[in-house]
């Protein structure tokens, strides 16, 4: 009989213990429909998420649903937006009650007395012209002095095709700012010219970021087999795609046969009582999805199936170490 014992040794095995120990309940939350920037392929926007419910302002009442939140077994909240900066007293809600996580743009600087240990991932999209392009805006310039240095704050920054060559140095941009870096991928979801993934593209991608890896594993958060799904939306076989998915919100989820799932996972809109399809966008086509935490968690919930060979079930654990630390479960 195959079990975790009989495919890993020692070191490996402690490694699994580690981790199969923190049972990660997590739930995403709209702060808020508002932005201080606009950028083109943001799949809140381009789904029209900012206008699914009007965001509820009484403090009194976020606190209220934290606290639900709380009892109903979440152990990390991840905030998005919108910009959840724009609200900080909603964030503080959060913080107070919940292990929380708050993806940021990085314009607006969190103040480190009120938020002394929240992780932070910084949105970058590209070197400088692509921000300026998809962003309107060079972001790096303003959120790097933000928080430089800050041990509690990584970028994600997203590769776009006009990445592939280019890199090596962003990371190197980011070691020099103290900083660590985990790479996703753009999903493109308002089409902008230029910004659409080809297979070949994708494999060279995965080449490169392997490399990275490689060459600054002090800098950057990630594994190779993480950079091999995400490239090929594929594993062990499987395709990404709705019937796979993870990460569809499970009040709403009526996939029958249903596949392996987050445990009541919900993405919740900023008036605290309607929910989004899944983790990303209510209009995207699932089989253009390249969200890097939905395949991270497609990994995460498919733990029988790695469990068939050593290789296999060493995959799975650095995928799990990689989302423990990017949400502060573990240390870097």
């Amino acid at each position: 009989m195959i079990t975790v014992s009989s495919l890993l040794d020692q070191h490996w095995h402690e490694r699994y213990k580690r981790i199969s120990k923190l049972n990660i309940r997590s739930s995403i939350y709209d702060v808020t429909n508002q932005c201080n920037l606009r950028c083109k392929g943001c799949f809140f926007f381009s789904s029209n998420e900012d206008k699914a419910a009007a965001e509820e302002k009484d403090i009194v009442k976020w606190q209220a649903f934290i606290e639900r939140e709380k009892d109903r077994g979440v152990n990390l909240a991840i905030l998005i937006g919108g910009e959840p900066t724009l609200h900080l007293d909603r964030v503080e809600a959060f913080y107070k009650r919940l292990p929380t996580f708050c993806a940021t743009n990085g314009l607006i600087k969190i103040p480190r007395d009120r938020f002394p240990d929240m992780m932070l991932g910084i949105s970058l999209w590209g070197d400088e012209a692509d921000e300026k392009k998809l962003r309107g805006k060079d972001t790096f310039s303003i959120s790097s002095k933000n928080y430089e240095g800050d041990p509690n704050v990584y970028y994600l920054y997203t590769l776009t095709p006009n990445q592939i060559g280019k890199i090596e140095r962003i990371i190197v941009k980011i070691r020099d700012v103290g900083l660590k870096v985990h790479m996703q991928l753009l999903s493109n979801d308002e089409g902008v010219d230029g910004f659409n993934w080809q297979p070949e593209q994708l494999e060279v991608l995965r080449i490169e970021m392997d490399d990275m890896l490689d060459n600054y594993p002090d800098t950057l958060i990630s594994s190779k087999y993480y950079h091999e799904i995400i490239t090929s939306g594929k594993m062990l076989g499987r395709t990404f795609g709705w019937d796979e998915c993870p990460s569809v919100t499970q009040p709403l989820d009526h996939r029958d046969p249903h596949p392996k799932r987050l445990i009541e996972f919900i993405r919740w809109a900023s008036d605290l009582n309607t929910m989004h399809r899944c983790c990303t966008s209510e209009t995207r086509d699932c089989s253009s999805c390249k969200d890097g935490a939905a395949h991270m968690s497609w990994v995460m919930v498919n733990k029988r199936a790695h469990i068939r060979r050593t290789q296999d079930l060493q995959n799975w654990i650095e995928v799990y170490e990689m989302f423990a630390k990017l949400y502060q479960f573990i240390p870097w």
